[in-house]
Formats: structure tokens, C-alpha cells, sequence
């Protein structure tokens, strides 16, 4: 079943040609044919704010005079919409990129629910996706069939959204055990991040799969080496690999342990190493996951110290495309969303703007030697089994911080915990608002356009221009050489079972197919002709958020063609 139009991939293919976007902008990629490597690199949720910050936060608080590595890489901006809101969740923003379709909120790699994308045509297609929930190609899964090694690196859990979207198809971001076992069984060959509890059942090690499968035992059957301290980053040699560091999420950059969690720059490098092995080139997805965080929570040293290790990681890319993968290998970065639309400047400040100094801006954040998350444990842990008093609040601040608050904000902020706000939160808007000549609009989402970063092969012209999320996908498949119609066709025929187990995804459903029966959620054939799949059987919807209709079936060309002849 062929998903994308000719139409539409005509409007945006660049193929490192000369074109023109729908969006208007003109753009000349000027290389002479698609390159062997593409790094894409997210610092979710954030804008151009946070690069200005971090760069007068690196040279006076840091004494490092030195660009930032973005800094030379700016090139264009990115419309971050989604299919029912002009503000992006995480997920759909993901798939726009992933898949080049924009989808419906908390969908990951599926089409979205036509009763959600009524608000003014935003899904801005004439032509319609066939089937709700239906499974859309990634480039991701392209650059794999094109046989190009894969990866993925995230802080967060590597089944939050942004790596969710590359290698899943889940209608909802929530499902993480569902998200993972599509991801063991995508033959990724490089996955370092957080979320090791998703691989393990219930009762062991900390797991909490409840459908019994041990999914970091059919790694190491497959032949996966595996990591889950810095050392053991550091030792491998070879892929495949996968290395989760926290059972959950791992840590902020300042508060993280470097010797049980390694840097996001770390992990880019080593997935870079791994993967680069591959004579056929490799795609890489690397997310600095915890700047929407740091964000949502309006925390500022949270958000410079991760935007900084996120452009560390840059450092890394940028540093092999002009060394070993020179000529060859494009890196583009991107935010999916900004959160929280940090100022450098608010209505609270403690000075008049145009006598905002150097100082005024950078002296606060100097003494923030730890993220809100610790300084709102120290406040807890100064007040024992008693409730926080003003004074913990102002005791622990000033032990984190380095900021000495008043009487009257200590209360304002237990005022906003009681109220529902957490301890976190409520202290980093706080000390925002008046010891900071900083603002925020929001913990949530804002829907201005995000920067676009790039950094091409000499003698190529960088996209340059206004770009829609959606045409991100195609630009990364086309200089991967891939086409996502063609995967499409290839890995998600919608099929009617024989018969089907069970609809519930703890149960391990499957569906017999002819001659075939095949485990939904792998690339597993249980019995049949064939024992593997070049992708995952996908149920659509999961079913693991509860039915909202009866689910379809998909399945790869070449399982029909094996098992149902």
C-alpha cells in the first residue's frame, strides 16, 4: 500500500538538487550525490534563547572563550506543528521528522486520528493518509533496508518520544514496554540511553514488563554486546551494542555521576565509532532529551548546562564529518518544540532592560552548582519528617544555589506547592522571577518556528530557509538515498489474519498468516517457511492504552509473500 504521493515527494524532494519548498524557501544543495552518513541531533525543547544564554553563561561563568559549535552551524527555521494543534507535542513532532507526516498527540510513527486534525487543515496535505493508526515508514527503518547501520542515543529513556518515533509504531508515547519491544526487535545496531526496567519482566533486576519476556536475553541471543556503566561504554569494541545507563531516565548532565553514566558527547562518540564501521554508512539519531525538561520546569541552570554537554555532543558529530567521515557525512540539528520560551529579559527583572549588564545576567546562575531536582531534595531532606518550613526553603536554596531568597518568596513557593505546583518547579519560577533577569511564558509547549542547524560536505550548500518538520524526513531520506514510499510498500502490507490470538499486547498476540504464524510486535516468524522479518508485525492501533476500534494488521511484503503466496 503506497502511503506518500508522488505529488508529495516530488514537492520535497531535495536529492541534493536545486528546489524549491512548498514552504517557500529556496534551497540549493549542491552535492553531487546522496552522502554515506546522516546525524540528526535533537536538544529537545528549546529555541534560539538558550543558545544566546549558554554562550554568555560559557564565557563568563565557564572562562571559555570559544564558539559554541552550533554557532558556526545556524542555516534556517523549522515549523513545529502537529496534525491537531498549532503547539507540538514531543511524539508527533518526532514522526513529522521520522516519517515526513505529521500525526496526531502522544501518536509515534503511525497516521493520525482523523477525528483529532480538524482545526484549520493543520496536517496541510491535500491528500489524506488512507488509514488511522496505520504504520508510516521512518528513515530510519529506510537507511536499515538500504543496509546502513542505525542508532539511536537519547538521556532520557530510550522509549520517550524522540527515539520512539524512529523505531516504533505506537499510538500512544505512554507505552513504553510496547515502545521497547518494537525497538529490540528492529535490529537498531547501536542504542545507548536510559531505560533498562522496559527490557526486563516484573521481579527481576528492577524490570516491569508484564508480559513475562526477557528483552535484554533476546539482545545478548542475538549477538548484542552490552553496557550499562561508563567503563563498559569505554570497553566496547564493536557492535551491535546497546548500553542503558538508569533503569529509568539517566541523570541531568550536572548532577550525573561520570563514572556510572557517561555524557551525552561520550555516547555519541562511541555510537559514531560503532557505527561508522560499516563501509555502507550509517544513520544516527542522538537526543539531548532533558533541555525540554529543564524547561518544563523553568529551571536555567538546567537548561544551560544540558544545552552545553548537548552541544559537546555536536562537537563530536561535527568532528568526524570533517575527519574520518569527510565528504561524506551530513549533520543536521534541530529542536522538535521549544518549552517553556525562556527570555533573556522579563517584566520582573531587577533592572530596566537597557541597563542589563553582563553580571545582571550571568552572577545568578554562577553559584547554581545543581539542577532544582536536587536543590528541592535538599529542602526535604533539611526538613526531615516535619512539614518544609519558609526556612528550609531559604536554607536550601542557599546551599544549592547560592542565592539568598526572602521570607515572603520562601512562602511564595510553598504557597505554589500547596496548590498543586511541585517543590522543583515552584523553586526554579520563583528564583526566576526575582533574583534572575530571566522569564518564561509557560511549563508546557510554545509554537514559534526553532532554529535549524547543518553542517554539509565542502563544495554542498547548506538548507537554508523557512522548512516544515515533515520536509526534515524527506531532506534526511533522500541524502540517505532512501526512498520512504518504497519502504513503506516494502515493510507495512495491511493484511487480514487467519486468525489472531489475542488483541492484548501482554498476552504476546499473534496472527497466522497462511502458512505462517507471526509474533505481532517482532520481526519473530514463530512457524512457517521464513524465521525472520525484515521489520515488525504491526497491530494498529496496539491496543495498549485499551481499544478505541478493532485493530489492523500489518505486516512486511515479504511475509506475504512467503507465508501467503
Amino acid at each position: 500500500m503506497k502511503v506518500r504521493t508522488d505529488l508529495l515527494h516530488a514537492a520535497l524532494a531535495f536529492a541534493f538538487a536545486v528546489g524549491t519548498l512548498l514552504t517557500g524557501a529556496t534551497t540549493a544543495f549542491a552535492a553531487p550525490a546522496p552522502v554515506k552518513n546522516v546525524i540528526v541531533m535533537v536538544p529537545d525543547g528549546c529555541s534560539q534563547s538558550i543558545q544566546t544564554l549558554s554562550r554568555w553563561y560559557k564565557q563568563h561563568v565557564l572562562e571559555d572563550d570559544e564558539p559554541l559549535t552550533l554557532d558556526g552551524m545556524v542555516s534556517g527555521m523549522v515549523q513545529t506543528y502537529m496534525a491537531n494543534s498549532v503547539i507540538t507535542g514531543s511524539a508527533a513532532a518526532a514522526t513529522a521528522f521520522a516519517t515526513g507526516y505529521k500525526t496526531t498527540v502522544r501518536f509515534l510513527g503511525v497516521a493520525p486520528d482523523p477525528n483529532k486534525t480538524d482545526k484549520g487543515n493543520l496536517t496541510g496535505f491535500d491528500d489524506p493518509i488512507n488509514n488511522p493508526y496505520q504504520p508510516l515508514a521512518t528513515v530510519l527503518e529506510g537507511a536499515r533496508l538500504a543496509g546502513k547501520s542505525t542508532g539511536l542515543v537519547s538521556t532520557s529513556r530510550i522509549t520517550h518520544a524522540t527515539p520512539a518515533a524512529y523505531a516504533c509504531h505506537i499510538e500512544d508515547r505512554g507505552c513504553d514496554d510496547e515502545i521497547m519491544e518494537h525497538m529490540v526487535y528492529q535490529n537498531i545496531d547501536v542504542v545507548f540511553g536510559g531505560g533498562k526496567r522496559h527490557l526486563l519482566p516484573a521481579g527481576l533486576d528492577g524490570g516491569v514488563r508484564v508480559d513475562g519476556d526477557n528483552l535484554l536475553q533476546v539482545l545478548k541471543d542475538r549477538g548484542y554486546q552490552w553496557a550499562e556503566d561508563t567503563d563498559q561504554l569505554n570497553a566496547l569494541g564493536n557492535g551491535p551494542a546497546w548500553g542503558l545507563f538508569d533503569d529509568s531516565h539517566m541523570d541531568p548532565d550536572m548532577d550525573r555521576d561520570p563514572e556510572t553514566q557517561p555524557s551525552l558527547a561520550e555516547m555519541t562518540a562511541k555510537a559514531i565509532e560503532l557505527l561508522s564501521q560499516n563501509e555502507d554508512g550509517f544513520f544516527l539519531m542522538v537526543e539531548g532529551s532533558q533541555v525540554d525538561w529543564a524547561g518544563h520546569a523553568n529551571d536555567v541552570i538546567y537548561m544551560v548546562t544540558d544545552f552545553l554537554a548537548f552541544d559537546r555532543a555536536v562537537a563530536k558529530a561535527v568532528a568526524f564529518a570533517q575527519g574520518e567521515g569527510a565528504g561524506e557525512t551530513v549533520v543536521l540539528v534541530f529542536p522538535d518544540h521549544n518549552t517553556g520560551a525562556l527570555s533573556i529579559g522579563s517584566e520582573t527583572a531587577y533592572t530596566s532592560y537597557t541597563d542589563t549588564s553582563v553580571e545582571d545576567l550571568v552572577v545568578p546562575l554562577a553559584t547554581m552548582k545543581y539542577t532544582s531536582n536536587v536543590a528541592a531534595d535538599e529542602i526535604e531532606d533539611l526538613a526531615g519528617d516535619a512539614p518544609v518550613h519558609w526556612k528550609d526553603v531559604r536554607d536550601g536554596i542557599s546551599a544549592i544555589w547560592g542565592i539568598d531568597v526572602s521570607k515572603a518568596d520562601s512562602k511564595e513557593i510553598l504557597n505554589m506547592v500547596d496548590d498543586g505546583q511541585s517543590l522543583s518547579y515552584a523553586l526554579s519560577e520563583v528564583v526566576s522571577r526575582y533574583y534572575t533577569v530571566l522569564g518564561w511564558t509557560t511549563h508546557g509547549h510554545s509554537g514559534e518556528d526553532v532554529p535549524l542547524w547543518s553542517y554539509v560536505p565542502d563544495g554542498a550548500e547548506r538548507p537554508v530557509g523557512l522548512f516544515d518538520n515533515t520536509e526534515l524526513a524527506v531532506l534526511t531520506a533522500d541524502a540517505l538515498n532512501v526512498d520512504l514510499s518504497a519502504v513503506q510498500d516494502a515493510l507495512f502490507v495491511e493484511v487480514t489474519p487467519d486468525a489472531v490470538s489475542s488483541v492484548n499486547p501482554d498476552d504476546n498476540p499473534q496472527i497466522t498468516l497462511g502458512e505462517c504464524t507471526l509474533n505481532v510486535g517482532t520481526n519473530v516468524v514463530a512457524s512457517g517457511p521464513i524465521s525472520t522479518l525484515p521489520g515488525v508485525v504491526v497491530q494498529a492501533p496496539s491496543g495498549c492504552v485499551g481499544l478505541v476500534e478493532p485493530p489492523s494488521y500489518y505486516v512486511p511484503q515479504s511475509a506475504v509473500a512467503a507465508c501467503a503466496p
